[in-house]
């Protein structure tokens, strides 16, 4: 009789515990559904508001920063790397030039013909799509591919480009990841950003395995410049206006570049160049400060990235991972506020499934019952029949990620500004200066660029800000590697 009381007991209490675990779970799913979308909005903004004396504050750390890379490796989380372009292209150069473009997911590949008079006469690209296994597989398997597309271009260079009787084929490589310079053609990888990891490369001169690759593929051309994209695309910009000081790259990834003073410069041992200037890469993706507005959801991102703890700046602001952000915001109310219905979308747990050119589309999004939203949801997400005030929710979240990430830009680029005393009035004058702009999400996501260029002036104030000019240099970090092929040939 003990035995079986004993057990009818334990079974007992095994409901009761059955019982109240239910009505927890009840009361829990009704605490989380008191969690509205709109509650989740409004904390986001808060986290992620960015008023002018917080990127005040961000732009004066960028200043702190880049002269604490120039003064010594390893100084800061800047890399600013000397670039060993000290002569930006002057307009005289002649003849045929190649550039080979690799800074993401794509490659471009692309030849020019200059005439010597500042104009470049033809010019052909053709851009070519990485295959994902290749950004972390081995290094001879990634550059054998670029090298035998590069193959295919060159076989089909067409009559009207006519190679100087006697001379090889000359390339500027353009490569958009951290390098050691070691001189204008040569270089070391420190590490990979934008979704590549192969450990083996890292430490390698990347053009002498471009050289190997090109080899092995039957290409007979010399790499004479190797140039980070922002390097290339301040070269790009210069050779048609002089004016031209920075350039910045808003893309896949983020990066800029700018002409600083030799004399500025108390890491640089070699002999002072003759022009007295040198083009710095910047690397400024790894910045880092206490004054970045980053959320829970930057944590998550970094966290699960391929480099915890490096690149937030970039991570916050680059097109690579905004739509990730997004992505992310709208996981957590659908959780937690049940955004499209008691069931969470499957789709929506798959990271980087939403990518930066739908958010642009549904950010832009004009039509009165936010049509494309409901299109975008639906064919990316699988998430159908969505209400109005949804589909208002993600367009504000896609808002508030991009405003954040383009006034960030703005603060980074007036850091520049103030290192180079080009953001006030100097001897009674304030000087032109040009930014040369270049990268898809710069180009393509309106919303963005234009909320760039109204910070900028925001900061700068009005008669500095009628000095300084936003540019769109499409496609300078190619025509610039180029022009510094020609610029650094070895028949120059």
């Amino acid at each position: 009789m003990g035995k079986v009381s004993m057990g009818v007991t334990v079974v007992g209490a095994a409901a009761i515990c059955a019982a109240g675990a239910l009505i927890m779970r009840h009361r829990m799913r009704i605490s989380n559904r008191c969690v509205t979308a709109a509650d989740i909005l409004k904390e986001l903004e808060e986290k992620c508001a960015t008023p002018v004396s917080k990127l005040r504050q961000i732009s004066d750390a960028m200043t702190v920063e880049m002269h604490a890379g120039l003064a010594s490796e390893g100084g800061s989380k800047l890399k600013m790397l000397i670039s060993y372009v000290d002569n930006l292209p002057t307009g005289d150069e002649q003849g045929v030039f190649y550039a080979l473009d690799l800074g993401g997911t794509n490659f471009r590949v692309l030849r020019v013909q200059l005439t010597g008079k500042s104009s470049i006469e033809c010019q052909e690209f053709a851009e070519v799509t990485i295959p994902p296994p290749l950004m972390v597989g081995d290094s001879q398997a990634l550059f054998d591919y670029i090298a035998a597309e590069l193959a295919k271009f060159v076989a089909d260079e067409s009559e009207k480009f006519q190679l100087l009787a006697g001379r090889t084929r000359e390339l500027g490589f353009t490569f958009s990841f951290p390098v050691m310079q070691l001189s204008i053609d040569s270089g070391t990888l420190i590490r990979w950003t934008k979704g590549f990891s192969i450990e083996e490369m890292v430490g390698k001169d990347v053009v002498q395995e471009l050289a190997k690759a090109m080899k092995r593929q039957g290409v007979n051309m010399r790499v004479s410049a190797l140039v980070n994209d922002t390097v290339g695309t301040l070269a790009g910009g210069r050779y048609s206006n002089k004016d031209v000081a920075v350039a910045v790259i808003l893309g896949t990834g983020s990066n800029a570049a700018y002409v600083e003073r030799a004399q500025a410069i108390p890491k640089w041992h070699g002999p002072h160049p003759k022009s007295g200037e040198m083009v710095i890469n910047m690397e400024w993706g790894n910045f880092r400060s206490s004054h970045l507005p980053i959320t829970e959801y930057d944590n998550s991102l970094d966290a699960d990235s391929l480099n915890p703890g490096e690149q937030i700046f970039e991570k916050m602001i680059s097109g690579m991972y905004l739509g990730e952000i997004l992505r992310r915001v709208l996981l957590k109310m659908a959780e937690k506020a049940a955004l499209f219905g008691d069931t969470v979308p499957p789709k929506l747990k798959t990271q980087f499934i939403l990518r930066t050119p739908e958010m642009s589309a549904m950010h832009h999004d004009t039509t009165p019952d936010l049509k494309v939203v409901a299109s975008k949801l639906k064919d990316v997400l699988e998430i159908s029949d969505t209400s109005l005030s949804t589909r208002k929710i993600v367009v504000e979240v896609c808002n508030v990620m991009a405003t954040r990430g383009a006034r960030l830009a703005a603060a980074g680029i007036l850091g520049i500004l103030k290192k180079t005393g080009r953001d006030t009035v100097r001897d009674g004058e304030i000087p032109n200066t040009v930014i040369a702009m270049d990268g898809g999400l710069y180009e393509h996501y309106t919303e963005y660029r234009h909320c760039v260029e109204h910070t900028l002036n925001e900061l700068l104030g009005d008669e500095v800000g009628k000095q300084v000019k936003l540019t769109h240099s499409n496609d300078g970090s190619g025509i610039g590697a180029a022009l510094l092929a020609a610029s650094h040939s070895q028949y120059a």
